[in-house]
């Protein structure tokens, strides 16, 4: 159940992305909840791999790498699906943190709506 509101909360969350910030286009629910899914799949898997690649990179810039790293998932997906657009890396970042900041706070409601699991 966590992991279903978390997915409709995240789609919710890239549109509203969208509304905040004219370089991220969703055209739909569907693609936005099509676009959480593949941005979640990418940080699952991509993510690590290239945190690990870049460590040296990420250690010199005090973290800051990670938030290049960030925007690069963002990007990738929008450049593969249909009705997701971002038109550009500096977009990408922009988007990628205002996403990430409205993550942090779905992620503290669920915590507390589903405080056990």
């Amino acid at each position: 159940m966590k992991l279903l509101a978390k997915w409709l909360l995240s789609a919710t969350a890239l549109l509203a992305v969208a509304y905040l910030y004219s370089g991220v286009e969703i055209k739909s629910f569907s693609a936005a909840m099509i676009a959480a899914f593949v941005i979640g799949l990418f940080n699952a898997v991509l993510r690590p791999i290239l945190v690990v690649l870049t460590l040296p990179v990420t250690v010199l810039t005090v973290g800051l790498f990670l938030f290049v790293i960030n925007a690069l998932m963002f990007w990738s997906a929008a450049s593969i699906l249909d009705g997701f657009h971002v038109q550009g890396f500096g977009a990408a970042l922009i988007g990628s943190l205002i996403y990430s900041a409205l993550g942090i706070v779905i992620d503290s409601a669920l915590q507390r709506l589903f405080p056990n699991h």
